[in-house]
Protein backbone atom coordinates (compact mmCIF):
# COMPACT_ATOMS: atom_id res chain seq x y z
CA UNK A 1 0.00 0.00 0.00
CA UNK A 2 1.68 3.63 -1.03
CA UNK A 3 0.71 6.56 0.61
CA UNK A 4 1.79 10.11 -0.29
CA UNK A 5 2.63 12.41 2.45
CA UNK A 6 3.57 16.04 1.85
CA UNK A 7 3.26 17.79 5.35
CA UNK A 8 4.40 16.04 8.60
CA UNK A 9 0.49 15.73 9.70
CA UNK A 10 0.10 13.61 6.20
CA UNK A 11 3.05 11.43 7.15
CA UNK A 12 2.25 11.43 11.27
CA UNK A 13 -1.57 10.25 9.96
CA UNK A 14 -0.02 7.90 6.77
CA UNK A 15 2.43 5.61 9.60
CA UNK A 16 -1.02 5.94 12.18
CA UNK A 17 -2.63 4.08 9.11
CA UNK A 18 0.19 1.49 8.87
CA UNK A 19 0.26 0.93 12.15
CA UNK A 20 -3.20 -0.01 12.49
CA UNK A 21 -3.47 -1.71 9.37
CA UNK A 22 -1.00 -4.12 11.35
CA UNK A 23 -3.50 -4.40 14.42
CA UNK A 24 -0.52 -2.68 16.84
CA UNK A 25 -1.35 -0.33 19.66
CA UNK A 26 0.77 2.85 20.19
CA UNK A 27 2.20 1.01 23.22
CA UNK A 28 2.99 -2.19 21.33
CA UNK A 29 4.85 -0.24 18.61
CA UNK A 30 6.79 1.82 21.20
CA UNK A 31 7.48 -1.41 22.84
CA UNK A 32 9.05 -2.74 19.52
CA UNK A 33 11.11 0.53 18.72
CA UNK A 34 12.48 0.93 22.48
CA UNK A 35 10.38 4.28 22.28
CA UNK A 36 7.82 6.10 24.12
CA UNK A 37 4.04 5.52 24.00
CA UNK A 38 4.24 9.68 23.73
CA UNK A 39 7.08 9.73 21.00
CA UNK A 40 4.81 7.36 18.63
CA UNK A 41 1.72 9.75 19.70
CA UNK A 42 3.98 12.56 18.79
CA UNK A 43 4.91 11.52 15.20
CA UNK A 44 1.51 10.41 14.44
CA UNK A 45 -0.02 14.14 15.12
CA UNK A 46 3.23 15.39 12.59
CA UNK A 47 5.41 16.24 15.55
CA UNK A 48 8.54 14.51 13.64
CA UNK A 49 11.74 13.68 14.43
CA UNK A 50 13.71 12.21 12.02
CA UNK A 51 15.56 9.76 14.03
CA UNK A 52 11.99 8.73 15.26
CA UNK A 53 10.58 8.32 12.10
CA UNK A 54 13.47 6.24 11.10
CA UNK A 55 12.85 3.64 14.44
CA UNK A 56 9.15 3.81 13.75
CA UNK A 57 9.29 2.58 9.77
CA UNK A 58 11.73 0.05 10.40
CA UNK A 59 9.39 -1.59 13.26
CA UNK A 60 6.73 -1.36 10.78
CA UNK A 61 8.56 -2.85 7.82
CA UNK A 62 8.69 0.38 5.95
CA UNK A 63 10.45 2.74 4.06
CA UNK A 64 10.47 6.08 2.77
CA UNK A 65 11.11 6.67 -0.80
CA UNK A 66 11.87 9.80 -1.95
CA UNK A 67 11.11 10.71 -5.38
CA UNK A 68 9.73 13.56 -7.37
CA UNK A 69 6.36 15.00 -6.14
CA UNK A 70 3.63 13.99 -8.94
CA UNK A 71 1.04 16.32 -9.74
CA UNK A 72 -2.39 16.34 -9.04
CA UNK A 73 -5.84 18.25 -10.33
CA UNK A 74 -7.49 18.39 -6.81
CA UNK A 75 -5.60 19.83 -3.31
CA UNK A 76 -3.51 16.83 -1.86
CA UNK A 77 -5.09 17.57 1.37
CA UNK A 78 -8.14 16.55 -0.22
CA UNK A 79 -6.90 13.12 -0.81
CA UNK A 80 -6.44 12.79 3.46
Amino acid sequence: MSNIARTPTQLGAAIRRQRKLKGLSQTQLAEKTRLRQASISQLENGELQLKTLMEVLAALNLEMVIQERTSFSKDIEDLF
